[in-house]
Parts: structure tokens; C-alpha cells; sequence
């Protein structure tokens, strides 16, 4: 089970009232929330393994330089993302007390958790289930490997939409592996991808269904003298003048499946890595209920 960290704990920040706070009155409603949902995946699903994927670089420089509106509309003035105040705080404690549970925490320099993410699970020797709010994430199912994604949009944590290979054709009307051409050419408003101007999902749909694939598409733009549906005249126009973005954009949707990173082990752990550091973590975060909770799901 591979977690898309900040969108949970985005999740949490926003579904658990900040009046959940600790004996010094800062809100820790990011963090408890968080171990909640971990507790309750954990006896849900009962994974092998369990790891928290990390953004360690949130806008990457190989995708701002391919497309300079990515995400730009979330940074920070002083740099970085813009996170709520109260929440910012809580995201070091969050760190410290996975790591005195022992829950793996995986990030990589100069990548998304979405590229953690793509990598560990195409070296899964078994089925993966990633937890996310990102629709980036539908690329990698992959019903044969067992990779699926547990869609977290709708509800919470027991309220998951279960998205494989069929999920994504009944709900885009493109293949699961086609998903990110798909992105690319509808775009993303959230991310700040432009996408093809005038090209929503329907048009993408039919483009990728006809030609398979975004390379599949831009030959047949190349080779096309008669217009003809899904290549009528105005779609020709609109792909071709899109040219320079349709060149870039797919560096930028397209998650990274091959990250020179070690390798992660993420067995639930049978102890606490650090008792005495995260008793006086629960402690001093008034961290008492939601640490039961996961000593619980953990069999301690």
C-alpha cells in the first residue's frame, strides 16, 4: 500500500475540525487525522507493507522548465507551496512520529510522491494499492500486475472508489494506459496544465480511441489532407497549433516509473522503532487516542 502523503494530510487538515488541538492549544487535526486514516487502510486492507510516499520536491524543475504554469498558481511568494498556516507546522510533526512508529516515509530529491509512487510500484513483485486524491495517479492501473488505485475524491477513507483498468474506460472512455495521453490533452486546471484549447474529454476520448496513443494521434495529424471525425478541421487546427505544448506536456503528466532510489522494505512494523520518543511525542502532541488506534491496527 503506497500512501500519496500530502494528499492525505491535505485531506485531514481539512476533514478534522482545527479545534483538534494539543495540550499547548496548536491544532494537530493534520497529524491525528492522518494516523486515523493510516489505522483504519491498515485494518481495511491488511497490506504487507505500508509506505508514506513524500513530495520531496513539490514543483519540479523538469516540469516547470517543460511547462512554467505547472502548479504556479499554488506556490508560495516566498517559494514553496502554499500551505494554510495552521497546517504547515503540523507536517514535522507528522514526520516525527512516523518515524518513532516506524512507518516508512520514502522521498526522492527533485521528484513528486507521484513518481515514489510510479517507481515502487512498477518494482512490486505483487498487487499495489496506492491511496490518493490525484487523478495523475489513474496511469499506473494495471489490472495484470494487480496495481490499482483507492480514489479518495468522493469520500473518506471508508468511502474509497476502487479504480482499475475498467474503472478508468467506464469513467474516461480511454485505456488505463492511456490515461496520461488523455491528461495532456484535456489538461488540468489544478495542476496548471493548459491542455489543448478547445479540446475537453469527450474530443481526448475519441482522439485516443481512434489512434490509440498521443504519439498515434500527432502522426495522423501529420499525414491528414481530408479532415475526417475525430480529425475534423477545427480539431486538426486546434492539435496543430498546440504543437509546441503537445511537444513538452507529456514530461510534465507522465509519472516517473524509474527513480534511482534505494530499495524500501515497508513491513509494518511488530514494535515501535522508538518507544521513549514516541511516548513523548503522543504526549507532548496530545496524540493519545490516535496512537491507540494504530498500536491497535498494528497487533501491539
Amino acid at each position: 500500500m503506497l500512501l500519496d502523503a500530502a494528499s492525505l494530510y491535505f485531506r485531514a487538515f481539512y476533514g478534522v475540525p482545527t479545534t483538534v488541538v494539543a495540550p499547548d492549544g496548536r491544532p494537530v487535526n493534520a497529524v491525528r487525522g492522518f494516523l486515523d486514516m493510516s489505522a483504519r487502510l491498515i485494518v481495511a486492507h491488511r497490506p504487507d507493507r505500508f509506505v508514506a510516499c513524500w513530495d520531496d520536491d513539490w514543483r519540479p524543475a523538469f516540469r516547470t522548465d517543460a511547462v512554467p504554469s505547472y502548479k504556479a498558481h499554488r506556490q508560495a511568494p516566498e517559494g514553496g507551496e502554499e500551505v494554510p498556516d495552521e497546517l504547515g507546522p503540523q507536517v514535522p510533526v507528522l514526520v516525527e512520529v512516523l518515524a518513532a512508529v516506524g512507518l516508512a516515509r520514502v522521498g526522492a530529491p527533485g521528484y513528486e510522491a507521484d513518481d515514489v509512487i510510479g517507481t515502487l510500484a512498477t518494482r512490486a513483485r505483487g498487487p499495489v494499492d496506492v491511496v490518493t486524491g490525484d487523478r495523475d495517479l489513474f496511469q499506473l492501473v494495471d489490472d495484470a500486475r494487480g496495481v490499482r488505485i483507492l480514489y479518495t475524491a468522493r469520500g473518506g477513507i471508508g468511502d474509497l472508489d476502487v479504480v482499475d483498468e475498467a474503472a478508468v474506460a467506464a469513467k474516461y472512455g480511454v485505456p488505463g494506459q492511456a490515461y496520461a495521453d488523455f491528461a495532456v490533452l484535456r489538461g488540468d486546471p489544478s495542476d496548471g496544465l493548459p491542455g489543448v484549447k478547445g479540446v475537453g474529454e469527450k474530443t481526448a476520448a475519441a482522439l485516443i480511441s481512434a489512434f490509440g496513443s498521443l504519439a498515434g494521434i500527432r502522426e495522423a495529424v501529420a499525414r491528414t489532407a481530408v479532415p475526417k471525425a475525430p480529425l475534423t478541421a477545427s480539431v486538426l487546427r486546434k492539435l496543430h497549433d498546440a504543437g509546441d505544448y503537445l511537444d513538452v506536456a507529456p514530461a510534465v503528466v507522465e509519472v516517473v516509473r524509474d527513480i534511482d532510489m534505494p530499495a524500501v522494505e515497508g513491513h509494518l512494523p511488530a514494535a515501535p522503532a522508538d518507544p521513549d520518543a514516541l511516548a513523548e511525542l503522543t504526549e507532548r502532541h496530545g496524540l493519545q487516542t490516535s496512537i491507540a488506534r494504530l498500536s491497535a491496527a498494528l497487533g501491539w
